[in-house]
Parts: C-alpha cells; sequence; structure tokens
C-alpha cells in the first residue's frame, strides 16, 4: 500500500464506532457450458487469442443469437440454490455501451425480467456461526472480451502505449448474483463479505455449473460498500470496487473501502459515487463514475424469445441441487474424525471432494487424504495447476492404495506407479505391470540379494552378529537398492536378522 493511500484512512475501531457499513456485493459466474451462450463457439480457457470466434459473438451484421439450453439450466439450478423464486417467464435485453473489449456495442443481459429473485444463503463465518445474505437477483448475461493493456506501469489503460483485444471470451456465458443490502455485519462486514463469496464459490464448485477459478476469471466479485452514522436510516453513498479476484481481497477491499470513506466523512466531504480499482498491494484508486440503469438505455432484446420455464423443468432441476457442501464438509469431519485444521488445509487445497471421493471407492479414508493432500497436491504445485486438474481420477487413487493394502506396491512404488498415471500410460495396474513395479514376493530372489550385501560389508555383518541390530539398516538399504526398492523392507530385516543368527 502506497504511503498516500496509508495516510488516508481512519482507524477501524473509530469507523465501527461511528458508522454502520452497508455492502452489496455482485458476482459474475463463468458457467461451464461447451459452447458460448448464444453460438456454438468454444468455451476452453487458454486458446491462442481470437481463435474461438463467429460473427455472431463479433456482433457481425446479420449475425442472430440462438438461446444455449444449458446455461439456462444451470441458471435455474443456481437459483433453486440460493432458495430463489424461478419466475415463469423472463427475457433479455440490451445493456448499451461502448467499450473496445464488447464488439456489438451492447452487451445482451437480463434488466428488469431477471430469471431468479428473492433468494437467500445462510454463510458459515469463522467462529462456527451463520450470517443470512439475502440475494436479491441472479440473471442470465453474456460475458465480453479480453482487453490487454501494454505499455502502462499498472496494467490497466491509463498511460498504456497499445491495447490488445482478445474476443475469446466475448460471449461466454455467465450468471450475475446479486444480493440485497447487507446490513447489520457491523465490525464483521468485511468478514461476512469474504465469507459469502467462499461460500458461493463452493457451493457453485458442488453444483458443477462452474470452475470457479477466481485466478482465470470466471468468477468476479465487484464489492460495493458505504457507510452511514449510526442511527441513520438512509443509505451512505456506494462505492463499487471492481474485479476483486480472490478471497482474501474481497475483505482486504472492504475493509479499506470503510476505512477511507470514514476519513472522507469525519472530516466533512463527500463520498464520490464512483467504481473503484483493487490493488494486490491493498488498496483501491478511483475508476469512472459509476452508471445508473438510465445510462445504459436497457430495451428488450429483440432477436430472443423470451424464457420460460416450466414447472416439470423447475421440479426435475430441483432434484439435481445437492446438499451444502459446508454441512456435508461438517459431516464428513465427524465421519472421519478429523480436525478443523486438516479440514480447512484439504479444503483450501481443492482437495476434500476428490478425497470422499477416493473414500467412496473403497479407500480408507487416512490414506485417500494422505495421498491427495500430499503427494498430488504437490503434482499439481510443480505443474502449475490445481489439484481436481490432474490426469488422475479418484477411482484411480483408490486402486493404487488397494495395491498398497493388498502387498503388491510399496508407497515409494507407489508413487511411481502414480506418476506413470499422471503421465497418461493407464490404470495403476497396468502401469505397475509395464514398469515393473511390484513388489518381489520371492524368497530366495530376496535372500540371494541379502546374501550378495552381506559378503560386500563384512564389518557390518560382524556388527550384527555381535548383537549391534541397528547396523542392519545399512544391509537393508543395500538390498533395497539392489532390488530397485521392490523388496518388501520388513521381509529383507527379517531375512537379514536370520543369516546374522539374530533371528
Amino acid at each position: 500500500m502506497t504511503a498516500a493511500a496509508q495516510a488516508d484512512l481512519l482507524d477501524y475501531d473509530d469507523v465501527v464506532a461511528r458508522f454502520d457499513p452497508v455492502l452489496g456485493l455482485e458476482v459474475h459466474v463463468e458457467l461451464s457450458t461447451a459452447t458460448k451462450m448464444f453460438c456454438p463457439c468454444s468455451t476452453t480457457f487458454g486458446a491462442d487469442p481470437n481463435t474461438q470466434v463467429c460473427p455472431v459473438c463479433l456482433g457481425l451484421p446479420g449475425a442472430l443469437p440462438v438461446l444455449n439450453e444449458a446455461a439456462v439450466e444451470s441458471a435455474i439450478r443456481i437459483g433453486l440454490a440460493l432458495n430463489c423464486e424461478i419466475v415463469p417467464w423472463c427475457r433479455f435485453a440490451r445493456k448499451n455501451y461502448f467499450y473496445p473489449d464488447m464488439p456489438k456495442n451492447y452487451q445482451i443481459s437480463q434488466y428488469d425480467e431477471p430469471i431468479a429473485i428473492n433468494g437467500y444463503l445462510d454463510v458459515p463465518l469463522d467462529d462456527g456461526s451463520t450470517f443470512r445474505v439475502e440475494i436479491e437477483r441472479a440473471h442470465m448475461e453474456e460475458d465480453t472480451g479480453k482487453a490487454t493493456h501494454i505499455g502502462s506501469a499498472t496494467g490497466r489503460i491509463h498511460g498504456a502505449t497499445m491495447s490488445l483485444l482478445d474476443f475469446n471470451r466475448a460471449g461466454v456465458p455467465l450468471i450475475e448474483i446479486v444480493t440485497k443490502p447487507i446490513e447489520g455485519a457491523g465490525e464483521r462486514a468485511p468478514e461476512v463479505a469474504r465469507a459469502y463469496v467462499t461460500a458461493l464459490r463452493d457451493l457453485l464448485r458442488t453444483l458443477g455449473v462452474s470452475d470457479v477459478r477466481m485466478d482465470q476469471g470466471s468468477l468476479r466479485c465487484d464489492a460495493n460498500a458505504s457507510l452511514r452514522p449510526h442511527g441513520q436510516v438512509e443509505f451512505g453513498t456506494r462505492t463499487e470496487t471492481k474485479n476483486v479476484n480472490s478471497l482474501k481481497s474481497v475483505e482486504v477491499a472492504v475493509r479499506y473501502e470503510m476505512r477511507r470513506q470514514a476519513a472522507i466523512l469525519v472530516g466533512g466531504g463527500k463520498i464520490h459515487q464512483e467504481t473503484r480499482h483493487f490493488h494486490e498491494d491493498g488498496y483501491t484508486s478511483p475508476g469512472r463514475d459509476k452508471e445508473t440503469a438510465e445510462d445504459y438505455r436497457y430495451f428488450p432484446e429483440p432477436d430472443l424469445e423470451p424464457v420460460a420455464p416450466s414447472a416439470e423443468l423447475v421440479a426435475r432441476l430441483r432434484t439435481t441441487i445437492p446438499e451444502l457442501p459446508w454441512l456435508s464438509r461438517k459431516r464428513i469431519q465427524q465421519d472421519w474424525g478429523i480436525s478443523d485444521e486438516v479440514m480447512r488445509d484439504l479444503v483450501n487445497a481443492g482437495a476434500i471432494d476428490l478425497v470422499a471421493a477416493t473414500v467412496e471407492a473403497g479407500a480408507a479414508s487416512e490414506a485417500a487424504r494422505a495421498w491427495w493432500g500430499n503427494f498430488l497436491v504437490q503434482k499439481a504445485n510443480e505443474s502449475g495447476r490445481v489439484v481436481s486438474d490432474l490426469a488422475i481420477t479418484p477411482a484411480q487413487v483408490a486402486a493404487v492404495i488397494a495395491l498398497v493394502d493388498e502387498g503388491k506396491l510399496s508407497n515409494k512404488l507407489a508413487r511411481q506407479v502414480i506418476e506413470g498415471v499422471l503421465a497418461g500410460e493407464g490404470e495403476p495396474e497396468q502401469v505397475m505391470s509395464d514398469r515393473g513395479l511390484a513388489l518381489v514376493r520371492d524368497d530366495s530372489l530376496i535372500q540371494s540379494a541379502v546374501d550378495e550385501a552381506l559378503a560386500a560389508n563384512p564389518d557390518i555383518a560382524e556388527k550384527i552378529r555381535g548383537g549391534k541390530v541397528q547396523a542392519a539398516g545399512a544391509i537393508v538399504g543395500a538390498v533395497m537398492k539392489a532390488t530397485k526398492g521392490q523388496a518388501d523392507a520388513a521381509r529383507v530385516r527379517e531375512l537379514v536378522m536370520a543369516a546374522c543368527g539374530q533371528g
């Protein structure tokens, strides 16, 4: 945080002593459909710029949109999971504005007739309590393209020497989830903001409607904040911090805005209604004046028919809504008998669902936690990916664990099997066979290796015969090296001790 940004802040305790914070959170979620909202272009992340485009998503004259049915069903499922009312009839509108990453110069969105309204989410907080966040609406729209600004110190357009446009993202299905004003959080307002976005992310991931990768922009949060003196009914003037891209940053941005606005109000100034940019070192800076709905000149989209989900469709989709993830985790934690710290580590690693699926496939929970929470997380970090993106399934991990339990693999050899599966070499048993990794069970082969190791190390053999049994470790190590780790170390030790008269 710059010295200037730090200087213009009020102490946080003074803020909450003088003011009530009021929040509003707008979360944009890219849906994980195979194609875009209104055309058949792919939504795969990371493709070469401007390779996943067509006349529809580029807004070329005469190109007409066709609604993505899977996106509508995802929108309904999200609304149901948020305890919303699914309306029997809604329609799209054109949101008119000019910006280079919006090729049509308007965005197809929903305005006064969204698909889901009046919901709520009971958000778990750090101390085990819950805070109810009421949902105003969840509506469908399309995403914009992506602008990369070159030459500016901040990476933003101000000061840039050129801007590069990638329209691959233009037209990707979005759901925008808008809260009602969040009141009553008091000093915990920043925590509530973070907890809400965290809960929403977990819920959407459990629904399977989005990968909710904040680092890739598939989940983005705009955080609105205002202050009002204690006892005042009217809301204060709000600011909107745009595109906050991590859970911790949501909390930091809200706390910073509370302190910044309070300093202005205490000094007799007025809050300017505007958008603000969040900087990763912990402060916000002015963006542009905040538009109103009138500025966008909304009008009904003439090229799309209204959406009228049937009661039968809504009822069917309601049956697909899973248990809330934090309730599921609490039950799983009790079943597994693990600490809050261990559960938190698994959740933070994105491994909890993978562990649960591995247990369902037949593995013991302790072994499943160890493999996913340690070795596989390490592999994901090495490749710069999240653990859920690794090319191995819970069933395959369970199969590796079974091979260890059956005595066919040691943990060391099992790691090599998993590496083979990750490399696309086949199923665990096939990798074990092709790489020749199965444990050696033939005592005659192991005995031969023991005899050779003892003969090569007569001084160590003599120590073992003399009662210094700890020296056997060196012989066991030599045998394990000779057998490429495929001998059972416990059985090797037994044969060493027997050969030296210590059995």
